[in-house]
């Protein structure tokens, strides 16, 4: 997973691109306090252009949809802020749930992590208390794997990330 030292862009114009001039530079974010530094620092790079139009033409260490190449989102410094695992946790979301959701939504979508499907089937069974509802002799008929095939057919996601299953609800 990329660390706050690792999230840089590749930041150039369209003036220059369009005159068949890569001239850029890479800028690491953790340099930058907020996007309007970050702007800042961008157009100092370029001043020697009237008016530069950014063009952000790489990017590494970034999740999904928190950059393009004419804009960066603002909440790409709170995902800067986060620890490690937040930004692990924020990362899959993106990718894998929801490409505009918000690190809110991420983690209040978060049901944790799992060996399978069937593994998060019997937790959350038994962690709502559903489990023991059922007899305890006929809780052996009981097919978890359907009931997580189910269950994402009605909103949950099951995400493969680092050999775990990775479950959000929607």
């Amino acid at each position: 997973m990329a660390t706050k030292s690792e999230s840089r862009v590749y930041v150039g114009t369209y003036g220059k691109y369009n005159a068949g001039n890569l001239a850029g530079t890479w800028l690491n974010l953790a340099d930058y306090a907020s996007k309007e530094e970050f702007l800042a620092a961008c157009a100092e790079l370029h001043k020697d252009e009237h008016d530069p139009e950014l063009m952000f033409q790489d990017h590494e260490g970034i999740p999904d949809g928190m950059i393009s190449e004419s804009s960066v989102e603002d909440e790409l410094w709170e995902w800067l802020a986060l620890d490690d695992d937040a930004k692990e946790l924020f990362s899959v979301y993106r990718s894998e749930v929801d490409q505009s959701g918000t690190v809110e939504q991420a983690r209040e979508s978060f049901m944790g992590t799992f060996e399978s499907e069937v593994d998060w089937a019997e937790n959350f069974l038994e962690d709502t208390g559903m489990l023991k509802e059922v007899p305890e002799a006929l809780r052996n008929y009981i097919d978890f794997e359907k009931y997580a095939r189910d269950a994402g057919f009605n909103g949950a996601h099951f995400v493969r990330h680092d050999g775990k299953i990775w479950v959000f609800n929607s």
